[in-house]
Parts: C-alpha cells; structure tokens; sequence
C-alpha cells in the first residue's frame, strides 16, 4: 500500500511553492540583512518581506514579529524573557496541566531559580476555566501562559476570554499557538495576547524556524546575547532560507485558510464517523471546540504503541502523543489531566490530517486501524467482545 501520512501535528511537508522559494534564494541570494551593502539591503528586503507575511496571517504589525529557531525557542523565550524582565515586579507564573513540555520545562527551570508556578486544571474535554484563571491571580502574578489549540487533543482554550482577564489585570498573556496558527484563523488583537508562539512546519513550512508574537511595551529580556538582529531581542545571524520558507508557508495557509478548515473537517468526521463503529473506543477532546485536522482517540484493553507498530507495517502513520515526548513509557500527562484513566491513556492514537490526504487514504488508514484492532484484542485477556 502506498504509504499514508496521517501525522502532520509533528511536522507537515513542505508546500511545492515554499519549496520554490527557498530554491530560489538558495541559488541567487546570500546576504546578511545587517550587512551594508547592495546586497545586504536585498537581504533586509527579503527578511522584512516574509516578517510582513508572518505578521498578517495573525493579523499584527511585522514589527512585532520576531524570527525564532522553531515552537520550542518562542515558548522559552517569551516565559524566560517575561520573567527575567519582570523579576523584579512579581515571581508567579499561571499555566495549566496540559501544556506542551517546553512549556513545563521552561516554568520547572525558573521554579528552581524561585520563581512560584499555579498549574490550573481542566475539564473532561482538556478547557481551562477563566473563572479559576482569574481566582488564581495574585498580586505577585506577572504571567500567564496557557496554549491555545493542545497538540495531543486538539482543544481549542478559551483564549479571548482570558485575554481580557489578563488586560484588565495588567498581566501578560502568552500563549503556545505552535499547533493553532496557520491551520485555524488566529488575530493577536481579538485574542488579547501580549506574545504568542509560531512554529513553520505546522502549515507546511520547513522545520528550525519559527516566531514569536510580542505586543509593543511588553517587558522581555533576549535570551541570546550578541547582535542587534531582530529588534534586540534575538541576536544572530538569521536564517534566511528557513525564514522565507515561513514568509511564503504564511502568506499561503493566509490565502487558503478557510478552503483548507473545510477540507480538513471533511476527512476528520468521515474518520470519526467510522471510528465509532468500533466498540469501546473513547474519542479525546472537545467534540466541538477543536481544531479541524486532529483526532485523538482510546482504544481500551490494547496498547497504542502495538497499534503503532502494526499500522507503520502497513504503510499508515500516525502517532500515539506529542512528538517532543515521543519515548516516554509514561501515560500522557495531558490526558490524564483530562481524567483518562492510565490504561486507557496507554491505549491511544493521534492522527493529523494534512491538505494532501484524500478520502481514500482515509478508509484504508481506517481499515488498516481495525485490522489492527481486531488482531491485538483477539490476545487481550481483558477484552470480551460485545
């Protein structure tokens, strides 16, 4: 069978036209955006071309775009760099359960450095309560960083009501929009966020270079120190190639944004819908509030990891969590936060659609996936058939 990729929340391929124009400037350009020169200036044209871009698919200025290494760079920057900045003003930091693990990492890293951290918890569908949020807020609280679309669940958070929470407080809001930003519509002014994390290759891409959102006054301090490169706040010399992958990846999923929601949707219910006719399978999530190419479900009484294993051989691949956690033996933390049980969080798959996968990849991934099923619940002890 020819083989079906159905894991795009790790990484997307790359557009045929984002491919274009990296080749392009690969063969003709190579200039420094700093340097002062001719060609330097072509540099800073191009640079400052694909920051317009990136700005408008979130609809923000291109001044307040910074270009960054990938998902994992923004998020520590904006929770490093806000809490360098504002140690002096306050040392408590919101989050929730859910959050990816460059996120956690990065609230565990300052914790040590004495920094107090309130890890808020979610409901059955994986949503934060602003009403908690709010209640949790002292006068110590400098941040709040709560992600916008999970990555494992697809939940779509609250954010806007949260946004005006933290305005009307005076807190920053930063929020993990690597899974969100270029496959759903995302407006840093209707969502009320102070920084928000971009990576590339979630809308098709390259991989190693991503952005982060910063709104005008927000206090944070660079963590690279060196150049005067993007704005003072993230020194080194640019990856020009990667960003204009990004630049032409964000002026396309602009462009065809809601063409592809629909698309996506369409092959997302028609995967669902044969789902359910499995007994004894547990679809993770908010069924509405979600964004349109993920699908995370539980399969009781097997494992994910030989579901994995038996779907790769026949050609489907997908996922059983996060990529960055990939490896683990653990039980995903996101989904036991959500209230799964352990042994049914051992038990689940993600699969992420992207724009090139048809309808018919998606009945053979499925049939692929019951044979699978069929085959590891004929040698569970526990699962009696119905």
């Amino acid at each position: 069978m020819q083989p079906i990729y159905l894991d795009h929340i790790s990484a997307t391929p790359l557009h045929p036209e984002v491919r274009n124009a990296m080749v392009e400037y690969i063969q003709n350009k190579f200039g420094n955006p700093i340097s002062q020169h001719r060609i330097g200036d072509e540099a800073m044209e191009t640079l400052e071309g694909a920051r317009k871009e990136v700005a408008g698919l979130i609809h923000a200025q291109p001044e307040e775009v910074i270009f960054t290494s990938g998902g994992t760079e923004s998020i520590n920057h904006a929770i490093k760099g806000v809490a360098l900045a504002m140690g002096a003003k306050g040392r408590h930091i919101i989050t929730s359960n859910i959050e990816h693990q460059s996120v956690l990492r990065s609230l565990r890293m300052l914790m040590k450095l004495g920094y107090r951290v309130t890890s808020l918890p979610v409901d059955k569908y994986g949503l934060v309560d602003p009403a908690g949020l709010e209640k949790a807020i002292t006068d110590d609280t400098i941040l709040v960083t709560i992600m916008h679309a999970n990555n494992e669940i697809g939940t779509i958070e609250p954010i806007a009501e949260i946004g005006k929470i933290t305005r009307e407080r005076g807190i920053l809001f930063h929020t993990d929009a690597v899974a969100s930003i270029g496959v759903v519509p995302f407006n840093v002014e209707e969502m009320g966020v102070d920084l928000a994390s971009m990576a590339a290759n979630q809308f098709y891409g390259p991989s190693g270079v991503g952005a982060l959102y910063v709104r005008p006054k927000t206090r944070i301090a660079p963590l690279l120190d060196g150049g005067i490169q993007e704005y003072n706040l993230r020194a080194g010399s640019q990856n020009m190639v990667g960003i204009v992958g990004m630049g032409k990846a964000a002026e396309l999923a602009k462009k065809e944004m809601f063409q592809r929601m629909a698309y996506l949707l369409g092959l997302k219910s028609a995967f669902v819908e044969q789902l359910l006719t499995i007994d004894e399978i547990v679809i993770n999530g908010h069924p509405e509030l979600s964004i349109p190419n993920l699908i995370s479900f539980s399969v009781k009484y097997i494992e994910g990891e030989s579901m994995l294993l038996m779907l790769d051989e026949e050609g489907v691949y997908a996922s059983t969590r996060s990529a960055c956690a990939t490896g683990s033996l653990r039980a995903s933390h996101v989904l036991i936060a959500a209230g799964c049980d352990y042994t049914a969080a051992q038990g689940t798959l993600i699969v992420s659609f992207g724009i090139t996968n048809t309808m018919e990849e998606v009945e053979k991934a499925f049939q692929a996936l019951k044979k699978s099923v069929t085959f590891l619940r004929s040698m569970s002890p526990l699962y009696q058939k119905k």
